[in-house]
């Protein structure tokens, strides 16, 4: 497994993240910790899930409690107020059996969070990282203009952002931004939601940008297998290789 570092969060994270939010479609606890446990096994020490996942966290929580020191957890909020980002907070710690939470990030849709907004959720998010309660603050975003705007804040450690082969163009402007910011890049829904089956050609799309750390979220130990033989051998990107991207995003877009 290659290990690279998260923008300005100093964290060495695996090139290859775990997105616990898949863990949904699992049948049960027992099949969602062997995927968990397959994962870690194979190196992957970044696992992301969200409060709005509750049950995921849950099974993340129960999966790695024993390891918790060994891996980085990251989840998220969308709650209105800096009060209720408190009690989101202790309901994640609470399920995933947590002290801290290594990247918590803020979820948006067209506004984000500002220093002295009077919702007093930045604030809010500082005070927690100052007690140790979360190590790092991040946004996840779908809106292009608004992750824009929260990478040139400042304000924020890592982006996360739907990126994948079918994804428009600009999106990797986003990417270039990230990287000319030192803010770390977890690429959301990189076989777009399952819209995308074949892995081979996603994988080796993302694993051209060197800041780019795909959340993927497996459903089986065989769709996790594949993954994994992908990260330890990953597609030649060759004239034939970028052909095929282009023969798929012309018949996606």
């Amino acid at each position: 497994m290659e290990y690279v570092r998260l923008g300005k969060t100093d964290l060495l994270v695996s090139r290859t993240a775990f997105g616990a939010m898949s863990l949904k479609d699992v049948p049960d606890a027992n099949a969602a910790a062997q995927l968990i446990r397959r994962a870690y096994d194979a190196g992957i020490n970044l696992f992301d899930t969200s409060r709005n996942q509750s049950d995921s966290e849950k099974l993340l929580g129960d999966s790695l409690h024993d390891i918790r020191q060994n891996v980085i957890v990251a989840t998220k909020t969308s709650a209105p107020s800096g009060k209720e980002v408190l009690r989101d907070l202790d309901e994640s710690l609470n399920e995933m059996h947590c002290d801290y939470i290594d990247l918590y990030q803020y979820e948006i849709d067209h506004f984000m969070p500002e220093k002295e907004g009077a919702d007093g959720i930045y604030s809010t998010l500082l005070n927690l990282k100052k007690a140790g309660k979360i190590r790092h603050i991040g946004v996840a975003a779908e809106d292009y203009e608004t992750a824009g705007k929260v990478v040139r804040s400042g304000m924020y450690e890592t982006l996360q952002f739907p990126f994948c082969m079918i994804s428009p163009v600009i999106t990797s402007s986003l990417v270039d931004l990230c990287a000319k910011s030192d803010m770390g890049f977890i690429a959301m829904q990189p076989l777009c939601g399952g819209i995308l089956s074949n892995i081979p050609l996603a994988f080796g799309f993302l694993h051209q940008y060197e800041n780019v750390i795909p959340l993927w979220g497996a459903r089986t130990v065989e769709e996790l297998t594949q993954i994994l033989y992908f990260n330890d051998h990953p597609p030649v990107v060759d004239d034939t290789f970028k052909q095929d991207v282009e023969k798929a995003r012309a018949f996606f877009n």
